[in-house]
């Protein structure tokens, strides 16, 4: 069936003409600041400019409910219940006393109450009332514009365990390190109100809420805008495959949400494409908008799209691309849409900016081939790179993806999509994040498994390709922290998480057998703290090495790989030894110039290179005595001009 929501509607990004959001080429030239707020048939709306005078209008589609009330508590305190009246399944009244400030609920026909799942503020977590907030108090700099993802370099954080206190304001203070680091991005873990105060956000239920555990909305706000001033672009991680398991009371009074068809690993599957599907598609894309345009994120990265079921057309990735294309071009803004697709689906991925598809994927072949290549681990996903991890590594550098439709074991099916001839720039590679990190039953970072030396020769491989790097948090200081799964889940639901964790892999099996206690309880706030970054180790000698070393390669990175993306064409790539230990790829580029990456990922000295280059702009491990030959973990990268020999 065709959806009959966003993309079909007169303005392809829901703009209502209330929105006071300035736009266009000569955005911010006629006023100092911006005062941002997206309209939306979700969540409250003021009668009046501000909500200051007037009251608001109250909504809430809930089809499977014939009567629902709204409970205003006002700033003085008393409860006052109003009648709603209904249509199509939209429950609505206006309440001229409403004023920001006051917290709502909705009260169902049992008598259940309820949080707006359209919430901007829920301070008292997903079971409490929702608060009124005035979004347009909080005043923007008019000339940030964004950066072309050419210039990716992307630094994935948790709030809750980025700082002792894991709040918003004290993650702003660690902005400026980052940028002097040469990071340009900041990815947060996902923010959408999940229950209690340690989770790592995938589990939330109120996907407008900011965690309110880390901050109010305008602190996310203050960190966001103290981002952009120091040159940093800012993106949210985002959940359409599922709603949370604890605090989400859709089920209850719009169970058209969701669809009996699937199942994902997590909860019920999104309805995107059955009846009632055009409200519920709108929902999120109107979240997505929101983020976009009332907190000035600078992308997304949608998690586990492979769990978003959708046979309509266009189907429901494409049209928020569409979206969310039409309203950065609407506001001059760079805004990027970024995927992580274990289908390795080619066809949503396109040059940074296309309508109806993606800047970038996630690619988790890159991490789990090197993975092999560092540790020689070859359980669960890693199985399917345990033979010949050396040519996968090459292939994802390369191509992009390792599986391109040829059969995988761990997944019992043909997995992936060609993707020779995709930008290099749609392929976001990282060593370490949250998932292969976090998914261990220890959570232990690389450091602690493998040898420094090894480690920096793949580190090396990471950011000197032309695909744009992730690191998580902690990594470029050397950081020997775990990052482990927490959650703050109360009763049966914590025990079948505790229990769940113990059989997920033959690492967590083996840890079992061992006794319960071996393994972290998910849900102990020991597991939470354990997990908080060590700042104080970053000025050791350790840490200090490793932030000179990471420092060095992305002002190679910077200065050397970035100017060269752009003009990128499809790689020539080749193992060079039959021990398939030694590599080389070039890139080459429309103007007849050339990206050369080799490295020998061997613990002996690597046989000849046929050629001779120029000198390398970056020389990583011990030379060889043989100048056509690589030491050990060693790699080379050189920038050939046009018309030299590769």
């Amino acid at each position: 069936m065709k959806s009959t929501g966003a993309a079909g509607s007169a303005n392809p990004y829901h703009r209502e003409q209330e929105s006071v959001l300035s736009s266009g080429p000569d955005r911010g030239k006629a006023e100092p600041g911006l005062h941002c707020v997206h309209a939306m048939p979700f969540g409250p709306r003021p009668l009046a400019a501000g909500g200051m005078q007037g009251g608001y209008e109250f909504r809430l589609w809930a089809p499977a409910e014939k009567r629902i009330e709204v409970g205003l508590l006002g700033t003085v305190g008393g409860k006052r219940y109003y009648r709603c009246s209904e249509k199509d399944g939209w429950h609505s009244c206006r309440i001229d006393s409403a004023r920001p400030g006051d917290l709502y609920v909705f009260r169902l026909a049992s008598g259940l109450e309820v949080p707006d799942p359209a919430s901007r503020c829920n301070p008292q977590d997903v079971h409490g009332p929702s608060l009124l907030t005035v979004p347009t108090d909080f005043v923007w700099d008019a000339d940030w514009a964004g950066r072309p993802w050419e210039e990716a370099v992307i630094y994935e954080l948790h709030v809750g365990t980025f700082t002792p206190e894991g709040r918003y304001a004290t993650a702003e203070a660690c902005l400026a390190e980052l940028a002097g680091l040469g990071i340009s991005a900041i990815e947060l873990m996902p923010l959408a109100d999940f229950p209690g105060r340690r989770g790592w956000g995938y589990d939330g239920v109120l996907p407008f809420a900011p965690e309110s555990s880390y901050g109010t909305p305008d602190e996310l706000k203050h960190f966001i805008q103290a981002a952009h001033r120091l040159g940093l672009m800012v993106f949210l991680d985002v959940v359409y495959n599922h709603f949370g398991p604890d605090g989400n009371y859709l089920h209850i009074y719009a169970p058209q949400f969701f669809t009996r068809e699937h199942q994902t690993p997590w909860g019920g599957a999104i309805n995107y494409a059955a009846q009632n599907s055009a409200t519920v598609r709108d929902f999120f894309i109107h979240n997505a908008l929101y983020w976009l345009e009332e907190f000035r994120f600078d992308g997304l990265r949608l998690d586990a799209v492979h769990a978003i079921y959708d046979r309509s057309q266009p189907h429901f990735l494409e049209e928020l691309s569409q979206c969310v294309r039409a309203y950065a071009r609407s506001c001059n803004r760079h805004i990027h849409l970024l995927l992580e697709n274990v289908a390795n689906e080619s066809r949503r991925l396109g040059p940074p900016g296309e309508p109806g598809r993606y800047d970038a994927q996630w690619n988790d072949d890159f991490h789990h081939a090197a993975h092999v290549v560092l540790t020689g681990e070859g359980d669960g996903y890693y199985r399917d790179f345990a033979e010949r991890p050396l040519a996968f590594l090459v292939r994802s550098l390369a191509e992009g993806f390792a599986f391109q439709g040829e059969y995988s074991a761990f997944h019992g099916r043909a997995r992936g999509e060609r993707s020779v001839g995709v930008p290099a720039s749609a392929f976001v590679n990282f060593l370490q994040n949250h998932d292969q990190v976090g998914n261990r039953a220890f959570g232990e970072r690389l450091l602690t498994l493998v040898d420094p030396q090894r480690l920096r020769a793949l580190v090396a491989l990471q950011l000197l390709a032309p695909s744009p790097p992730l690191l998580f948090m902690g990594e470029e200081a050397g950081a020997l922290t775990p990052f482990l799964y927490f959650c703050d889940f109360h009763g049966e639901l914590a025990r079948a998480v505790r229990l769940g964790r113990q059989g997920e892999s033959p690492e967590f099996a083996q840890a079992a057998d061992r006794g319960e206690s071996a393994l972290p309880d998910p849900g102990s706030p020991r597991s939470f703290a354990a997990s908080k970054l060590d700042w104080a180790a970053r000025a050791g000698g350790a840490g200090r090495e490793w932030l000179a070393f990471y420092r060095l390669l992305l002002g190679l990175r910077r200065d050397c790989v970035m100017p060269l993306i752009s003009q990128l064409l499809p790689a020539r790539h080749g193992l060079l030894t039959e021990s398939g230990e030694s590599f080389e790829i070039v890139w080459p580029t429309a103007d007849g110039a050339a990206l050369v990456l080799r490295a020998n990922l061997a613990d002996a000295v690597s046989p000849l290179f046929p050629t001779p280059l120029l000198a390398p702009f970056a020389a990583i491990g011990a030379p060889a005595d043989d100048p056509d030959c690589l030491g050990p973990w060693a790699v080379r990268a050189y920038v050939l001009p046009a018309g030299a020999p590769s």
